[in-house]
């Protein structure tokens, strides 16, 4: 302890003395150059007295100096030649001190004469010497830097990892919630580093590494900090972009760097996030044979496991692209575990709430489990920000606690969006958007199995004009071809409906971006799922993955041209099967349709219990008139202020996006 507390005394002036030293030859570099720049340019020609008194004689003398009465420089009236180069200034000695014949003589050829004393010595001598002294001085600061190695004009090759040392705020498991497998996986891992020889005496090894698998949001990151807390071990953190430079060989040599420093402090950690950036795919495609990022990969894979052993170095990585990775970077005993850390369910969610409202007064009436069931398919980050949201509401609204309705609200801006109050639609617009909405609320109401309604609003949120939120009573992991199909017909009520009540010539762009999620939705039902007749159990090539890098570029067809018009035609048919359910359902419940639209287009937004009521045939509530700020009705406006359905998605079928299907 003590040693620590000297070295990081004495640290702080010595590196201040570097900095220093470094500007100050910075600064006088370009003095000593315009030193010796300035003595070249004034070249002076070296004349005998004899020459001097020719000179003058010759009526070419303009004016003299005469320092100490015997040296005598001064300016020629036509240049001589010296050395191929016209010289106008010349110097000479008197054989002794200036006579009076002589100024007698420099005064009748109307020479300005000037007399001073000589300079001191030592002045002349440090002009001189100068630029050699700091030549000499870059030189040896240079070489003292390249010597101690920690320079960074000199240290490309060096790893940026951060040590994490006591002094870091350390996170635990019990701050990380939703993901206990994953935990699990870590806590043994943790457990491995303090008593290896627990698991050696049965022949266990140390696993080399484990890659944290999962969606942006989910708590990779978080848990990797946890691991650092735990472990009590020597805890390297370093982002996969951090190897990547412009300079041939950086990367290798800094992955090498890495792992000198972790078998110095082994047993350690090392942590690589995001290192998709520096593990992709080798061979060919857009990165080509022999580029920077695969001779890092190569050096990784040879640290991780090769012909020497990192023996205590445990290697963990965070990715959510796990696809582009290469598959020798997968292989057990470089990467022995892949963690997945997915989506948290229902009680996941409830007790990320809790760890994140810790330090949150909230009031008697908040229930977590309640928010927790109406947050399907939310992230931890998602959740984190519902949190947050609701804490800046309730101060923006001076309240000494976060209640229920902050977190209502919240929930509904960070899953639908935020309110735009200021956009300002017609009454035309506002009525065909009502019965747009109504018409996939009226379909969701009938169809038989499809999630219950949440809420249905025409209040502008995000890019929509309107929206339809459905949320699930539980969570969902695989989806029946039944409820698919019933999702389709959902998504097709919005466009029957404006058909049914405008009539062909009047519908609008509003359902773009509900066609586009259902023809996407049954094209994966024909070529993914095997729910078509026609095709069959039958993985048909999609031809709408991205291009990866380090893949090749050319798209693989799994099908023949048969087979590609055979699925379109499946496609189609399923759409217009779903579009024709979508007409009979709107068509028995027309009655149903024009209750919902009126309401929307008097209150605006309708939640589950309102839609209950309408269902039932009883009478809404009568809207609330507290002194509360609540969003300002939308009134009367110009048409124009609707933008074009190519510009933006359209107003959807619900506030969640489409399920994410496996």
């Amino acid at each position: 302890m003590k040693q620590t507390e000297k070295k990081d005394s004495t640290g702080g002036p010595t590196r201040f003395l570097r900095t220093a030293s470094f500007w100050a030859l910075i600064v006088l570099i370009p003095l000593a150059i315009f030193q010796v720049m300035d003595t070249s340019r004034q070249v002076e020609k070296d004349l005998t007295y004899s020459e001097f008194r020719a000179q003058l004689d010759a009526d070419n003398v303009v004016r003299v100096t005469i320092t100490e009465g015997v040296k005598v420089e001064g300016e020629l009236r036509r240049p001589l030649q010296e050395s191929g180069v016209d010289v106008d200034r010349f110097n000479t000695l008197l054989p002794t001190e200036a006579s009076q014949d002589l100024l007698d003589r420099l005064e009748e050829k109307g020479v300005e004469v000037e007399a001073k004393e000589a300079a001191a010595n030592w002045v002349n001598y440090l002009i001189s010497v100068l630029p050699w002294i700091l030549i000499i001085g870059l030189w040896f600061f240079f070489f003292r830097q390249m010597q101690a190695g920690g320079s960074r004009a000199f240290s490309f090759g060096k790893s940026k990892a951060k040590l994490l040392t006591g002094d870091t705020p350390k996170v635990t498991f019990a701050d990380v919630a939703g993901a206990d497998e994953a935990k699990e996986d870590l806590k043994e891992i943790i457990e491995f580093l303090k008593d290896p020889a627990k698991f050696r005496r049965l022949g266990g090894r140390l696993p080399k590494g484990a890659l944290l698998v999962g969606p942006p949001g989910t708590g990779k990151t978080l848990l990797a900090r946890a691991v650092a807390g735990e472990a009590d071990r020597p805890f390297f953190s370093m982002s996969g972009s951090d190897f990547v430079e412009m300079f041939v060989g950086v990367g290798a040599s800094r992955v090498r760097d890495l792992f000198e420093q972790g078998k110095a402090h082994a047993p350690c950690i090392i942590f690589i996030d995001e290192i998709d950036a520096v593990g992709r795919h080798r061979g060919a495609g857009l990165g080509g044979g022999h580029d920077e990022r695969e001779q890092t990969l190569n050096q990784l894979l040879v640290e991780m496991d090769g012909f020497e052993s990192n023996e205590g170095v445990i290697l963990l990585a965070a990715t959510n692209r796990p696809d582009v990775l290469d598959p020798a970077l997968l292989r057990p005993g470089r990467f022995d575990r892949q963690i997945v850390v997915d989506n948290p369910d229902v009680r996941g969610r409830e007790g990320i709430l809790k760890v994140h409202v810790k330090d949150i007064p909230l009031g008697d009436a908040v229930n977590l489990k309640i928010l927790a069931k109406g947050t399907p398919g939310l992230s931890g980050a998602d959740l984190a920000n519902i949190v947050n949201e609701a804490a800046l509401l309730a101060a923006r609204y001076d309240k000494d606690r976060v209640y229920m309705d902050d977190l209502e609200v919240a929930k509904d801006k960070v899953m639908l969006g935020a309110e735009r109050k200021s956009m300002v639609l017609s009454e035309d617009e506002r009525r065909v958007t009502a019965f747009h909405e109504a018409g996939h609320a009226v379909v969701a109401l009938r169809v038989p199995g499809l999630d219950p309604l949440h809420k249905v609003t025409i209040v502008p949120r995000g890019r929509a004009l309107g929206i339809t939120a459905s949320l699930p009573e539980e969570d969902r992991h695989n989806y029946t071809k039944d409820w698919l199909e019933g999702q389709l017909t959902m998504l097709f009520g919005g466009r029957v409906a404006e058909e049914m009540v405008f009539g062909a010539g009047k519908i609008t762009t509003g359902a773009g971006n509900d066609i586009e999620r259902a023809t996407s939705l049954a094209r994966r039902m024909v070529t993914q799922f095997g729910m078509s007749d026609a095709i069959g159990p039958m993985s048909v090539g999609d031809q709408q993955h991205e291009i990866v890098l380090g893949r090749e570029l050319s798209q693989r067809r799994d099908g023949s041209e048969q087979t590609a018009r055979l699925v379109d035609s499946e496609v189609k048919r399923i759409l217009e099967a779903a579009y024709a359910s979508a007409e009979r359902v709107l068509t028995s419940n027309r009655v149903r349709l024009d209750e919902i639209a009126n309401a929307l287009l008097e209150r605006e937004t309708l939640d589950a219990d309102d839609i209950r009521l309408l269902e039932a045939g009883e009478p809404l509530p009568p809207l609330p008139t507290s002194e509360e700020p609540a969003p300002p009705a939308l009134g009367p406006g110009s048409a124009d202020a609707v933008p074009m359905a190519d510009d933006r998605p359209a107003e959807g079928s619900g506030g969640e996006p489409a399920p994410a299907l496996a």
